[in-house]
């Protein structure tokens, strides 16, 4: 009879024995921040790398609004057709205003139209149905007080374009800087 108590004895303490270790387990808050942090680091992370790349495209998108608005006087006050630019010299003096941030000599697509009126401008971006981008641009300076709209085309690569933030096929951001105006009465023999 002994024995027989002995094993139950035995069994029933191995289940306290066990039911108080995860007791004391539970209460233990030795390695409770380290796990926490393990949870919340990757998608912290993530936000903090989203968040700059964010910014990074605006301050790209602001670069370039700043080069278009101080390219595109060359065109309206007629220096740059007093000078014979092509598309290839407005395109460095263009160059000429963006610093450091991205390869605008290989990069930066130039397009100069003129029209004839300002409801006959067309803003659409030059992208294909699929997303691809569509390089069919050309420089028409114009004469003095003819329309003129020039365009600037970046195409920023995104590192995390899973977040929405690339809207061609290739996973980039298409970046466009637009400045229209009516050019100035100078000197010309158009």
């Amino acid at each position: 009879m002994v024995d027989f108590m002995g094993g139950k004895f035995a069994a029933l303490a191995r289940r306290l024995m066990q039911a108080r270790a995860l007791r004391r387990f539970a209460r233990r808050q030795d390695g409770v921040a380290a796990i926490e942090f393990g949870l919340v680091a990757l998608p912290f992370l993530m936000l903090i790398f989203a968040i700059m790349e964010t910014a990074l495209v605006f301050f790209a998108g602001q670069t370039l609004e700043t080069a278009v608005a101080d390219s595109a006087r060359l065109i309206m006050t007629g220096q740059a057709q007093q000078q014979g630019f092509n598309q290839q010299a407005f395109k460095d003096a263009v160059c000429s205003r963006v610093f450091g941030l991205f390869d605008c000599a290989s990069g930066v697509y130039v397009d100069v139209k003129t029209y004839t009126n300002f409801a006959d401008v067309n803003m659409s971006q030059p992208l294909d149905a699929n997303g691809n981008f569509v390089n069919d641009f050309t420089y028409q300076p114009g004469c003095p007080g003819s329309i003129v709209v020039v365009r600037l085309f970046y195409q920023w690569p995104i590192a995390l374009s899973s977040l929405g933030l690339s809207n061609m096929s290739n996973g980039k951001r298409l970046l466009v800087a637009t400045s229209a105006f009516r050019n100035e009465p100078y000197a010309s023999t158009c």
